[in-house]
């Protein structure tokens, strides 16, 4: 069995347990997933604060997740649209580590240059829910692979907690952000980036005639294919 870390850097229970369900029922049946909430920080990560103490909570979950196991982890998820503590947790790991921002992308190249007559050169976008999200990705993007595919960030009024509150009016305006970006851009797949839009792609792709991509279950997917970890081993001071 492999064993894979899936860790929630806010504070909401609730979106551990969507992550986790998706995860589990997108993962292989010899992958076991052992989830974990952030133990401090924002209950939705919605701005600049709340992603950096995000970034720490992450390490501290793995950190703890990680000397209670008699085995070694195989693989870590970081259940945000934005990655935080991505890099960190990369370096200090001794397995694969992906986020959710990072293996959205790297399954939408995958897609674009599998369709496209002229692989690498397909155009994809990000749909959201928070408006600082949309400066907050574009400082993100050009440290992760595929970034430089993404030619449009839309971002819906509604943040994903908001989004993930009131169903009906996240296909709506999700929606309305996919047609937008799809008639203004021409791009050949489009993400629906964060853990509470998680499921909602299988239920607008057949209105919409590009690939969507479920963030949460791309790195479900993509989690074994990340790049390799630094495998520094926790720091002391952690």
């Amino acid at each position: 069995m492999r064993e894979l870390l899936l860790i929630n850097p806010n504070t909401t229970t609730a979106i551990t347990e969507t992550l986790t369900a998706l995860v589990r029922a997108n993962s292989p049946a010899n992958v076991n997933v052992h989830a974990v909430t952030a133990a401090f920080g924002a209950p939705y990560i919605a701005d600049e604060v709340g992603y950096a103490v995000a970034g720490h909570a992450a390490l501290q979950a793995w950190r703890q997740a990680s000397a209670e196991r008699a085995t070694p982890l195989d693989g870590v998820i970081v259940g945000c649209f934005g990655d935080p503590g991505l890099f960190a947790l990369r370096e200090a790991a001794n397995c694969p580590v992906t986020g959710l921002a990072e293996a959205a992308l790297l399954e939408a190249v995958q897609l674009m240059d599998a369709s496209s007559q002229s692989a690498g050169q397909g155009r994809c976008a990000i749909v959201t829910g928070g408006a600082a999200w949309g400066p907050m990705l574009r400082k993100l993007l050009p440290a992760l692979a595929g970034g430089g595919r993404v030619a449009a960030i839309e971002t819906v009024a509604l943040s994903g907690a908001q989004l993930r509150a009131d169903p009906a009016a996240a296909h709506a305006l999700l929606l309305e952000a996919c047609l937008k970006v799809r008639v203004d851009h021409g791009v050949e797949a489009i993400i629906l980036g964060g853990a509470g839009l998680g499921g909602l792609a299988a239920v607008l792709q057949k209105r919409i005639d590009v690939p969507l991509i479920d963030s949460v279950l791309a790195a479900a997917r993509q989690v074994w294919f990340a790049p390799p970890s630094g495998g520094q081993g926790c720091p002391p001071w952690l």
